[in-house]
């Protein structure tokens, strides 16, 4: 979800900001699984088709190749900083510029119900304006 929604949101950005390639992995993703129904549902009611996601986990290849790698929790930050060789410049969570006083987190609903992926989704779409800014700062 993610994904989708920051590849929706770079596709209104001028360049070079819309031709940022956006990947997604898991941490603990199996390959070629697919997308959660209740994900498929969430995503398709904000306009965005994910259907024909599938899975795969995160590896050290797409960390080396990553202007910005964004995790939803601490918890997967710290995995990442702790297992990745170099570490990431740039090892941010989705909602890492959100205001102070804000929830930086973003709970995985996977396996959850509905309201949980809808709630994911909105958490998620309320950080980009402020993640398009942090990445509009970065040097290409």
């Amino acid at each position: 979800m993610a994904a989708a929604l920051l590849r929706h949101a770079l596709d209104a950005q001028p360049e070079p900001l819309r031709s940022l390639e956006v990947v997604t992995a898991g941490m603990v993703a199996r390959t070629g699984e697919p997308a959660n129904d209740n994900a498929v549902f969430t995503m398709k009611k904000a306009g965005i088709d994910i259907s024909g996601h599938v899975s795969r986990p995160l590896t050290q290849a797409m960390i080396d190749r990553a202007l910005v790698v964004l995790c939803m929790t601490e918890s997967h930050r710290s995995t990442i900083a702790a297992t990745a060789n170099p570490l990431p410049p740039n090892l941010w969570l989705f909602r890492e510029f959100m205001p102070a006083g804000v929830e930086r987190e973003i709970p995985d609903p996977y396996g959850g119900p509905l309201r949980a992926y809808t709630a994911c989704r909105d958490e998620m779409v309320e950080a980009l304006p402020s993640l398009i800014a942090a990445l509009k700062g970065l040097p290409r």
